[in-house]
Formats: C-alpha cells, sequence, structure tokens
C-alpha cells in the first residue's frame, strides 16, 4: 500500500528481457536505499513492483509481461516517480494507493494558469465512472484531486511543488499515464453488485 506522495524521481538506467517480461534496473538519487530489503514493494510510476535486487542506489524489479501489457512507462531511460510502501506508523498524506494501475488515460490538455497547471486527461470509458469531483485520483503514481469531470475526461491542478519532484512536468497533450482509481470506489461498486 502506499499513499501517492512521490519520494523521489529515479531513472530505468536498463531494461532486461526475462521470460516474456523484464527485469528493470532503476537508480535512485534520494529514495533512501537503506531500509529497503529484498522483496520489498516499491511503486514505480504507480506500479507496485517487488524489489530483487539491491545496490546502493540502484533497485532492481521484475515486470510480468500482463503488467507491461496494462501500464506505460516502463522503458529504459525514462524518467519515473518512485515511492516505498507504507508502513503501519507512516502519515498518510496522499490517499491509499495500492499500485494496481487500472488502465492507460491519455493526456488531453495541460494549461498554464500561471499559480498552476491543469491537467486533463482521458480514460477508458470503463473507468470513467469511478473519478469523482473531489475525488482521488492517481497518475503515475501520484495523488491527486479531481477538480473536474465531463463523461470520460478528468482535470486536475498541478501546484509548482508536485511540478517540481514529480515527472508530470513532463507530460504534454497525447501521452500516455497510468492511471489508479480510487480504491474505495471499487469496493463500493463490488458492495452494491452484490446486493443486487
Amino acid at each position: 500500500m502506499f499513499s501517492g506522495i512521490i519520494a523521489d524521481v529515479g531513472i530505468i538506467e536498463c531494461t532486461e528481457d526475462r521470460d516474456g517480461g523484464l527485469t528493470l534496473s532503476i537508480i535512485t538519487r534520494a529514495l533512501g536505499m537503506e531500509d529497503v530489503r529484498l522483496g520489498d514493494s516499491i511503486a514505480v510510476n504507480g506500479v507496485c513492483l517487488t524489489v530483487v535486487k539491491i545496490e546502493g542506489n540502484r533497485f532492481s524489479v521484475n515486470v510480468s509481461r500482463e503488467t507491461l501489457n496494462c501500464t506505460v512507462g516502463l522503458i529504459k531511460g525514462v524518467r519515473v516517480n518512485l515511492e516505498k510502501a507504507l508502513r503501519l506508523a507512516d502519515r498518510l498524506d496522499g490517499h491509499l494507493v495500492s499500485g494496481h494501475v487500472d488502465g492507460v488515460g491519455e493526456v488531453v490538455e495541460f494549461t498554464d494558469l500561471q499559480e498552476s497547471r491543469k491537467l486533463g486527461v482521458r480514460v477508458p470509458q470503463s473507468l470513467a465512472k469511478y473519478i469523482a469531483v473531489k475525488g482521488s485520483i492517481t497518475l503515475n503514481g501520484v495523488s491527486l484531486t479531481v477538480n473536474q469531470v465531463e463523461g470520460n475526461v478528468f482535470n486536475v491542478n498541478l501546484i509548482p511543488y508536485t511540478l517540481e519532484v514529480t515527472t508530470l512536468n513532463e507530460l504534454r497533450a497525447g501521452d500516455k499515464v497510468n492511471v489508479e482509481i480510487d480504491l474505495i470506489a471499487r469496493y463500493v461498486e463490488r458492495i452494491m453488485q452484490a446486493r443486487g
């Protein structure tokens, strides 16, 4: 479980084919690897991945073909948002994020509002019903608040701090992003289905 508060921006230094999937080697400047152990989870651009190797400020993770099929941004040379898994005693500054990407969205707008930037994202129609104004959404691992929803397009505002400490400042119209809907929305839907 994660909070969507990014601890560092790393770089995927290399990728290696592995049984249909990939092994990614990621270098980090400020994530703080001293308390990370083999088997720990780290969110990489919003994708929960298991650490299989640690060398100083580098760590490796395995990515299955299934994960590669439903995510974007896990390729060599790409800068990625990083967050270690929460401990029960940690503050929850963002919202509950599982690291299980629900789909890929497309940036349709990235407008400068002077004090912030407005980011518009189109999601698959199947995800649109889970997105609500003032609700939470995760884009490339970053916890954000939804400001507007029209059909399957929603907008969020990015403050200067978020733009400075994540990769969201690099987005342009047409770019793809990993989207995770609010965890609670999934369970509410399941409960409603069970009630008939």
